[in-house]
Order: C-alpha cells, then structure tokens, then sequence
C-alpha cells in the first residue's frame, strides 16, 4: 500500500496529471482567477488572472518584473476555466508550454500597471502565442468576460469567497439607502 502511495506522489510530482486537482492546486490547460481584495468586492467580475502548464503549474504575472510560479499573487484560485488543448495551433502540449513559458519570460521585463498592462494581459499574450483557437486577438477585455462566463469554481468556499464580499456591500448599501429615504 506504502509503495502506491509513493506512486502516486511521484507522479504528481512529475506533473503527469491527466484532469484537474484541487487539493494540490493543478489545473492543466487552465486559465485560473482569485479575487483581490476590495477591488473584487465591489467590481467581482475584476480579478486576479494566471494560466496552467500542460503539467499543472500556474504562471501569474503577479508584479513588475515577476511572474510567480505556483504561488498565485492573491491565494490559491477560486475559479478555473479548462481550454481546449487541440485549439492550439502547432503540437499541442509541446507549443502550450513553450507559449506560457514566453509570454512568463517577456512579462518578467515588464512593469506591472494596473489597467493596462497586467495579468490578464500575460495570459492574452500567452494565448495570442499558441494561437488558440486560431486567434491573435486576446485582450485582458476578453479574457475577463470569458472567464466570468466560461469559469467554474473550485467549490463552494470558493464560491462565498468570490461573491460574499460583493453581495454583503450590496445589502449595506442597499440598506443604507433605504434607511435614507424612508
């Protein structure tokens, strides 16, 4: 029992997934997004965006000159969106990883600003590289619609973590309002 206990973990360790696994935070072929705080309180649909390796590993252009590796800027994620492997022009797992890997190589020379240039941005790169789903018009614009419509969350605690903050504002200022002009 001990020695397939100790398969498994190599595997994983060899990144070998074949779907998702939430336990150790490995999303394949993923775009994943965490809630930041305050801003995703008011705006949910704005958020912390990185992709996944073939393997598993999540690629985040968390600040200026950094892109994290397996420790997203704002927590583990809430939401993940699974793409298409066999959308990618070129050999599939071979020209997804070369793409995350370079857009991750270009974004560690880049400041980060928070409009313009940013995560969501790093993830359109690597999209626009790979040539998924035959385009080259990513944009964090895109990006953030699709994987508000296209995402799943992780679990229900994630779920309470994304929307909580958001529908408790709403009911404070709801009440705040009705308070006033009553």
């Amino acid at each position: 029992m001990a020695e397939a206990d100790e398969t498994d973990m190599m595997m994983n360790y060899n990144g070998d997934f074949l779907k998702s696994d939430r336990k150790t935070s490995r999303y394949p072929y993923c775009i994943v997004w965490t809630p930041i705080p305050i801003l995703s309180w008011v705006l949910p649909f704005i958020g912390h965006m990185g992709i996944c390796t073939s393997s598993g590993v999540i690629r985040d252009f968390a600040g200026s000159y950094f892109v994290s590796e397996d420790n997203m800027g704002f927590g583990r994620p809430t939401k993940y969106w699974e793409l298409d492997v066999d959308k990618v022009c070129g050999h599939g797992a071979a020209t997804w990883d070369k793409a995350v890997l370079d857009a991750s190589e270009e974004y560690k020379c880049r400041p980060h600003n928070l409009c313009f240039d940013n995560c969501h941005s790093h993830v359109a790169m690597a999209l626009n590289l790979m040539r998924y789903d035959n385009s080259t018009s990513w944009n964090m614009v895109n990006l953030c619609m699709l994987s508000l419509i296209h995402g799943k969350h992780v679990s229900w605690a994630a779920f309470l973590k994304t929307w909580l903050p958001f529908f408790m504002l709403c009911g404070v200022f709801g009440t705040f309002i009705l308070t006033f002009n009553l």
